[in-house]
This record gives structure tokens, C-alpha cells and sequence, in this order.
């Protein structure tokens, strides 16, 4: 306990945990090794790292750095003190018009290129893992990915670092005296690297080793060419640090040059009948400047046309021994675009292609292919079998030696009894990653594993290659950096480390080892434990989009202690089973917003959001759902009750309703009772009383079905009165005709039982729903002589509706019926007709899509209605899911806190005259969260385009 008392002392109570489920959740990263670590902590900045290394160092405990989780290698896992420096590093400064770039550690490539987009650069490296993977890691393995190369690696592009060192001293590589600075407080360490930078140069056929090694892409060992390339101590400090996988130190900020983000682009996929015969053709099709060349083989075809969206190219052929090439080149103009094409056209016809290679500049199509190629790992290994684990390699030869390694590859992959391997990669490099799968717990296949291995080893260095191209060494290669290099140089890189890491806390066994097996140790089990989850392959890229994940656990998280408990009950330790459980009912069932956003970013489509919807169902006793059933029967005196009781909350004293309402969350659980609070607002007006509620005249185009939200909270000062207000007085302007189901007051999407878990309750919603809607489509056929389709203006309302009709046209049931959200309806059937004045047009409006726009491809739309009714539309690059998920930001509102937090900070820089969303609850999140008031789109489009509005209901006429 002394480890972790001090810890706490040097980083506060709540940045340290020891806790079951914090120790399990965070072991696990996307690679093939599991290392449970003694305690997690979390450092806010520079100076707690240095805190937290003092701390490790007195206690002789190693210390793994963490952020994205997304390394493959096992770089990001270790035993003693694993140290979050994601949640408290994220900052992103645009630098000379977005030339350069500062960024700490803890910021996703992705944010960081949104941040560059309209600056039109980007960051160099440009891992397939972009959406996930952060900065630090990209540092710290110094990746590359798909176009980089070796010139626009991390390495390349680095300007300057903040490194915090083992000792705790702060460097920033900036600062004009950082080497006078380097000398009086690490004069031991600048005199060991000047004297290693002489001794290496003094040694030709050293120095020929690293420059023929660091010719092409390699992360086996250290960046030793920083002794060649530099002679200021300084500046080989920095440049050791890229590729060390927090051995050396840590990055707490870097400032990059960035490349231009080249804005025409044609793509496409050149199929081959082989591998051989793709890796023979990559020669000829270099020379022609692609700027992407990207392999995937037969198996990764396979899987990739079980995705209902992949692209017609794949499936035009019956798959065999073939092979694909994904191709792209990128220009500055279209007439260099057009030479680079005509170039690449004449070697492309010239290939014997099995289906026709088309390249295309169109956006999506482009986009299409791309999903593909940058979901592919994690797709191949969530295909993998039940109860196996995917170990993920990767290897360089010279590009002219591609083709015989590869035929070498699949040779050697047979021999060894591998079942339909996995090759892939970034061919215009020569770096194949290939994946295998094996059950990490028989001897048999632990024995397979490392005589495969190996023979891989022989394999790559004898067509002269490097074991590792940019996945890092990590432990997977730590016992062959000394096959790879010569003695000479694998002594400057122990003398490296024992400078920089004279206590080796810093992630030991990693990059470097004295273990010849330390590549089959650790290697990670992967228990069958839940249907809706067991493809995950723990690869964090659900990680970005989770509302939770700095309250409490992500995606991968919750899966992850779910493997851990089963494990459990395996081994039979019950004491672990029962703190597991304790802990996750808070961690990762209340605060899951089930919101489905994990689903869009998981390239094998998980929503771990279904899982915990059945761990809640599961949970329910029988007086909960008879409660829930029973609300769904009644659901009109719901909603009536519920904005009754705001109505009342909001006109007396505030501590007559804080008073009884903390009494009864005390009492019936925080999870039942919801918090109420000031600025909630009060009840909302009946449906049926409200315009639009008995229809919209005109020629029908669509049958209106409100959402229940307007009935229980009211709009927020909008002229029209909410947004089935708007909608009814847009259409009218359009004239475009709406009619209303019967029985509207008692009808709901369905989501408030869904989410919770109650099916019963869902299944009575469900039917009244289909009944009432089923009935106003034969009005609407009886009147138009065609099907319309239902309107919904609230978009979770939308995603809620749309699944009970998708499962209804499963089933068979005739009521199905197609769903429009009103955003979209308004988009296509109103705004086309209207005159819009420009002096009525908003000056600014900053828009947060919902998580159910974004699933629903409503965005586009979004940005279409913005755009109509004002002359500026800002969307924060930090937008996320708000987390209020119906009523869950109201039962526990830390959650829509933490989501919100980041989204907040740029609507207060950029500060718009409006804000809007599209979904009354988020729009009550994001007022909460930002102190602005938001509205729906569709409530400030119908203050643009009507000004003051007529009193009365608009109704239907037939």
C-alpha cells in the first residue's frame, strides 16, 4: 500500500486507483499480450508525470505510459504502474496558418487533422488507426502508415519536443538554451550522447548498418540514426525519444511540421489473381508516383464483402488466390491529377486485372474504398474463431524484393499449418502486415507460434529487411533487435537506455530485453463470455466516440472487465468476481448512454450499448417492468404527469423540490429517481394542443408523429413554440400536408423502454405505434394513392421509430412503413420552395449533431437546413454524444459533464449568435453545458423563414 499512498500523495486521492475493475479495464490494449498492472493513475500535466516517476523509481516499480491503447506489439502494457496521459493531455495550438502544429500526447490524429482541415494540412503520419490512435503513440512508435513513407514519418516531421526524462527533469527542445540547460541539469546523460554520436561516426561500417537499415521503414530497436543525422545533444534527445515506446521518456508536447493536404485524388482497386502476382506488379505501378498503394489478399477480401456497404468492386468476382491493390494518387490541380492518371491508366491496362480498375474522384466512392483498407485489421480479426486470439505482425523488405517475399510468406505461413492467414499492407514501401490466430493457452500453439517466428525472422532478414516497420518492437520483437543488428549497435542502444533509464522503471521488457522468450510470455487469453461482443478484438477504436470514457469506462473498457469476471468464475475467484460486479454496475451499466456510437467507429459494427441494454434488462425485477409495462399502456398521463410535475418544480421555491427529490434518489437510487435541477425546463404542451397536432393542410407528403419530448419539456423562447410547431408552420409555408396518427398523446418511439431494458414495455409501444401509423398510411394511400413516409422531429424519436419498422418488415408485418426525420423532410420538401430572404438569415450558428443524426446520415441534411438560414455554420471539432440519452443526463448528469466538456470550451470560443441541434433532450444537455440556449434546427429555420407566426394549429384538410 505504500506504493499507491504515495501516489495519491503526488497526484491527488482521485487520480489513483487500485480498484478491480479500474486494474482490468485499462490492462487490455489492442495488442496480443495481457500484463495486469499493480495500480492506474492518471497525470493532468508535465509536472504530475515527473511526480509520478519519482514515486515509481523509489518504489523500483515500472511505469507504462497509456493513451489510445491501439499499439499492437504489447508497448502499452505492463505490471506496476500503468499511467494515463490521455484524459489531461489533449490540447491542439494551430500554428503559421497551419504550417505547424503543437499537440500533447492525448489528441487522436484525427482530432488534430480536424483542427488542420481548414487550413488544408495535415500530420504526416497517416496510421490506418487514425480515428483512435493518439499522438503520443504515433511518437512513441514513430508511425507512419498508408502515404507517409519514411519522409513524412514522425521522425521527419518533428520540430521540437517537451520530454519529461526518467529522472523528472523537463526538457523542452524549443527553448533557445535548452542545451545549456541539458548540460547543468543531466550532465551525465549529454556526455554519453555526444560520446555515442562520435563513436558511431567514427565507425563507417556502423554507420552504413543504420543508414541501410533506417532506409526504409523501421521501428526494431532506437531511432540510432538520430546519431548520425544530428550533432547537437539536444536534437539527438528528441529524436531517440520517436520510436521509443516510453523506454526513454516521456513526450508531454510536440510541435510538428505538417504536409499539404492535396485536394484532388482519384481511387481505386486493381485486382489480381494472386498475391505474387500483385506484389510483382508494384514496381511498374511506383514509378507511375502513386501516392497510396495498398495490398489486401484473399482472405481480407472475403471478410470485407460481409460489410453490407463495401464497394461493387469487390464483389464482381468470385474470390480464389486473388489479391487486391487499393490505388490512389493525389494532386495539387486537376491537370497534374489528370497526367499522374494517364500515366498510371497506361501500367494499369497493361496488368492482367481480373475485373475492370476504375479510378474515381468521386468523394464517397473514394471514402468507400478507404473504409475498407483502414477497418481491415480489426474486421479480419473479429472474424477470427471462437475462443482464439489475433497476433498482428509486421514486416519491411526492399519493394523490389516484395514479390519473392511474399511467395517466401505464404510458404512458410503453410508449412506451419496457419489456416487462412490474413496479408496485407502498404506495398509502396514493401511493408506486409499478415495476421494469424491461435489459442494463446495450448502449449501446442504456443510452441507453433515461436518456431514460426522463428523462421520469419530468417525469412525477412534474408531478403534484407527490418523485423518491425512501424508497429513498434514492443515485446513481440524485444528478443530478435539483436538478430537484426549487429553487436556494435545493439550496444549503443543498452548504453541509451541505461542514460536515459538508469533505474529501468520506464516500461522494461519492451524494445529491448534479456528474455530470448519474452515474445511468448503474456500472451493474451480471450474468453467467450457475451454474444453481442465477442468479436472485439479490444482495438480502441470505440474509445473517441464513448461519452463515458473519462467518467468511467469505454466500449473496450466494459467488454474487457466482462472477459476479466468470466475468467474469474473460470479460476474460481469469487472474491474478484463479486468486487467486478460491484463495480461495474456504476461503471459500466449506469453510465453507458447506450447511445450507439460505439457501433459507428467499430469496424466489425459492435454496439456494446446492446449488451448493457440486456445486463439492465436482466437487473429489472418483476415490479420494475410491470411499472415500465404499464407506463407504456398509459403513456399520454405520462407524459401529462411528468410535465405537470415541472410545470410545478419551476414555480415554487427551489429547496421544496431539491429537498424531497435528494431524499428519493437517496432512497429508490440514483439510477430511478432523476435529478432535478434549475435550469431543466418546465412541461411542454400536450401534443394534440399544440400546432400541427390534428395536422398540416395541403396535399399529404407525410404523416406527422411528434415527438413526446415537446409534450414534456417546453421549447426554449423560440416564436414558434418548439419544433412540432415549427415543422407544422414550415410545411404550411411549403405546402406540404401532414397527417397525425390517432391516439398521438399516447405514442412513443419506444426508446425510453429499450434503453433500459424493458421489453415488455417496448413490445406494448411497438404495437401501439405500428397500429396508429399503420392506420394513417391507408388514409394517406386513401387521399394521395401512394405510400408517404412517417415525419419525426426529434432524431433519436427518428432512430427509435425507424428500428420498430426495420423489425416489423423483418417479421413480415404490413404496417411497416419508411421513416424520414424532419430535418431531412424540410431539406427535400421545403426549403426547395421557399424564398428565403438573406437579411433575415442568422448571422452565425454553431449546430451539434446528436449521436442519432450521425448513425442516421442525417448530417448532411443538417448542414443543408444550417446553411439555408445562416451566412456562417460551425460544427466544434470536438463535437461528441451529449450522454443526456433521454433521461439518463437527468438520473446521472456527471456523465452529460464529462461528455460535454470539451464541445463546451470551442462554442464559448467560437461563439455564435445561435445554437441548435436537432433533439430536445441534447438541446437541454448543451444549453446545460454551455450556458447558450439551444434550439432545433427546424425551430430557428421557421423564426428565419416566417418571422411572427400566426396564432392556431395548423390542420389537415382532405
Amino acid at each position: 500500500m505504500e506504493l499507491i499512498d504515495d501516489l495519491r500523495a503526488a497526484l491527488g486521492e482521485r487520480a489513483v486507483s487500485a480498484r478491480a475493475l479500474d486494474l482490468h479495464a485499462r490492462a487490455r490494449d489492442a495488442s496480443h499480450y495481457l500484463l495486469i498492472p499493480e495500480v492506474t493513475a492518471t497525470a493532468e500535466d508535465a509536472a504530475a508525470v515527473g511526480r509520478a516517476l519519482a514515486v515509481a523509481t523509489a518504489h523500483r516499480r515500472p511505469v507504462t505510459f497509456r493513451a489510445g491503447g491501439t499499439s499492437l506489439s504489447g508497448q502499452a502494457s505492463g505490471t506496476g504502474i500503468l499511467l494515463d496521459t490521455r484524459q489531461g493531455f489533449r490540447r491542439v495550438e494551430v500554428l503559421d496558418d497551419g504550417a505547424r502544429v503543437r499537440v500533447q500526447p492525448g489528441a487522436t490524429v484525427r482530432t488534430v487533422n480536424a483542427h488542420l482541415a481548414r487550413f488544408g494540412r495535415a500530420l504526416g503520419p497517416d496510421p490506418a488507426s487514425e480515428a483512435a490512435c493518439t499522438v503520443g503513440g504515433v511518437i512513441a512508435n514513430n508511425s507512419s502508415g498508408m502515404a507517409a513513407g519514411t519522409r513524412f514519418n514522425s521522425y521527419h516531421t518533428l520540430e521540437s519536443l517537451v520530454i519529461v526524462l526518467a529522472s523528472g527533469t523537463v526538457v523542452d527542445t524549443a527553448h533557445p538554451e535548452s542545451l545549456a540547460r541539458l548540460r547543468e541539469d543531466e550532465p551525465r546523460l549529454v556526455s554519453v550522447l555526444e560520446s555515442l554520436r562520435d563513436r558511431v561516426r567514427n565507425d563507417p561500417s556502423t554507420v552504413a548498418e543504420i543508414r541501410a537499415r533506417f532506409s526504409m521503414k523501421n521501428t526494431m530497436g532506437y531511432e540510432v540514426e538520430a546519431l548520425c543525422d544530428f550533432d547537437d545533444p539536444v536534437e539527438i534527445l528528441e529524436h531517440l525519444l520517436v520510436g521509443s515506446e516510453g523506454t526513454l521518456g516521456f513526450v508531454a508536447e510536440a510541435v510538428f511540421t505538417t504536409v499539404p493536404v492535396q485536394p484532388h485524388a482519384a481511387t481505386g482497386l486493381l485486382v489480381l489473381d494472386s498475391v505474387e502476382t500483385a506484389a510483382a506488379a508494384l514496381p511498374a505501378l511506383v514509378a507511375t508516383g502513386a501516392a497510396a498503394l495498398e495490398l489486401m489478399d484473399a482472405t481480407s477480401l472475403r471478410v470485407a464483402r460481409r460489410d453490407p456497404d463495401a464497394p461493387a468492386v469487390i464483389h464482381g468476382f468470385e474470390i480464389d488466390r486473388h489479391a487486391a491493390i487499393l490505388i490512389e494518387y493525389r494532386a495539387d490541380d486537376e491537370t497534374v491529377l489528370s497526367d499522374l492518371l494517364a500515366t498510371g491508366g497506361a501500367v494499369l491496362d497493361a496488368l492482367p486485372s481480373v475485373v475492370p480498375t476504375v479510378l474515381t474522384s468521386d468523394g464517397s466512392a473514394r471514402a468507400a474504398l478507404w473504409k475498407v483498407r483502414k477497418g481491415l485489421y480489426a474486421t479480419v480479426a473479429g472474424a477470427r474463431p471462437a475462443g482464439t486470439t489475433a497476433l498482428l505482425e509486421d514486416v519491411v523488405v526492399p519493394v523490389e524484393n516484395l514479390a519473392d517475399a511474399c511467395r517466401d510468406l505464404a510458404a512458410l505461413l503453410e508449412a506451419h499449418g496457419y489456416v487462412d492467414p490474413v496479408i496485407f499492407g502498404h506495398a509502396k514501401d514493401g511493408n506486409l502486415h499478415f495476421m494469424v490466430t491461435e489459442n494463446t493457452e495450448s502449449p501446442a500453439a504456443v510452441a507453433r507460434l515461436a518456431a514460426f517466428t522463428e523462421d520469419l525472422v530468417d525469412l525477412v532478414l534474408s531478403h534484407g529487411g527490418n523485423l518491425k516497420a512501424e508497429h513498434g518492437t514492443g515485446r513481440a520483437m524485444a528478443p530478435f533487435v539483436e538478430r537484426q543488428y549487429s553487436p556494435g549497435v545493439v550496444n549503443v542502444m543498452r548504453e541509451i537506455k541505461q542514460a536515459l533509464d538508469p533505474s529501468g522503471v520506464l516500461n522494461p521488457g519492451v524494445v529491448l530485453t534479456d528474455d530470448s522468450k519474452a515474445h511468448l510470455r503474456d500472451l493474451k487469453p480471450v474468453d467467450t463470455v457475451d454474444a453481442e461482443v465477442d468479436r472485439c478484438v479490444e482495438c480502441g477504436y470505440c474509445e473517441p466516440v464513448c461519452p463515458s470514457r473519462d467518467l468511467t469506462i469505454t466500449p473496450r473498457q466494459r467488454i474487457a472487465v466482462r472477459r476479466a469476471r468470466t475468467r474469474a468464475v473460470v479460476e474460481g475467484d469469487h472474491a474478484l468476481v463479486a468486487e467486478l460486479d460491484e463495480q461495474y454496475q456504476y461503471d459500466g451499466i449506469d453510465t453507458c448512454a447506450a447511445d450507439g456510437m460505439c457501433a459507428t467507429a467499430c469496424p466489425v459494427k459492435i454496439d456494446t450499448g446492446d449488451l448493457v441494454k440486456r445486463l439492465r434488462q436482466e437487473g429489472r425485477g418483476r415490479l420494475d417492468k410491470t411499472v415500465w409495462r404499464t407506463t407504456a399502456e398509459h403513456w399520454g398521463a405520462t407524459t401529462r404527469t411528468a410535465g405537470a410535475l415541472l410545470d410545478v418544480a419551476g414555480r415554487v421555491p427551489e429547496r421544496l423540490v431539491t429537498a424531497p427529490n435528494s431524499v428519493a434518489r437517496r432512497a429508490l437510487g440514483a439510477d430511478t429517481v432523476p435529478l432535478w435541477s434549475s435550469d431543466l425546463p418546465t412541461g411542454g404542451t400536450t401534443r394534440t394542443r399544440a400546432a400541427g397536432g390534428e395536422g398540416v393542410g395541403g396535399p399529404v407528403a407525410g404523416i406527422f408523429l411528434p415527438s413526446c419530448q415537446g409534450a414534456m419539456f417546453a421549447p426554449a423562447g423560440s416564436r414558434t413554440g418548439g419544433v412540432q410547431e415549427a415543422v407544422a408552420h414550415l410545411c404550411t409555408a411549403a405546402g406540404a400536408g401532414l397527417l397525425v396518427p390517432d391516439g398521438l398523446d399516447s405514442l412513443c418511439c419506444g426508446t425510453p423502454w429499450s434503453s433500459k431494458g424493458y421489453d415488455e414495455g417496448h413490445r406494448v409501444m411497438t404495437e401501439k405505434v405500428l397500429s396508429a401509423v399503420g392506420a394513417a398510411r391507408d388514409e394517406a394511400r386513401r387521399l394521395t394513392g401512394r405510400d408517404v413516409p412517417v415525419v419525426l422531429d426529434a432524431t433519436s424519436c427518428t432512430e427509435g421509430v425507424a428500428k420498430v419498422m426495420e423489425d416489423a418488415l423483418r417479421a413480415g408485418d404490413p404496417r411497416a412503413t419508411d421513416v424520414v426525420d424532419a430535418v431531412a423532410f424540410v431539406a427535400e420538401h421545403v426549403l426547395p420552395v421557399l424564398d428565403i430572404d438573406d437579411d433575415r438569415r442568422v448571422a452565425s450558428i454553431t449546430l451539434h449533431p446528436t449521436c442519432s443524426s450521425v448513425k442516421g446520415g442525417l448530417d448532411t441534411d443538417l448542414r443543408t437546413v444550417a446553411s439555408a438560414i445562416a451566412r456562417e455554420v460551425h460544427v466544434p471539432v470536438d463535437w461528441g454524444c451529449c450522454g443526456f440519452a433521454g433521461d439518463r443526463g437527468m438520473l446521472h448528469p456527471e456523465l452529460t459533464a464529462s461528455a460535454t466538456a470539451a464541445e463546451a470550451a470551442e462554442v464559448a470560443r467560437i461563439g455564435s449568435a445561435e445554437h441548435a441541434s436537432c433533439n430536445r433532450a441534447c438541446e437541454i444537455a448543451m444549453s446545460r453545458a454551455t450556458g447558450r440556449t439551444y434550439r432545433h434546427v427546424l425551430e430557428v429555420a421557421a423564426d428565419v423563414v416566417i418571422g411572427e407566426v400566426p396564432s392556431g394549429a395548423p390542420h389537415v384538410t382532405s
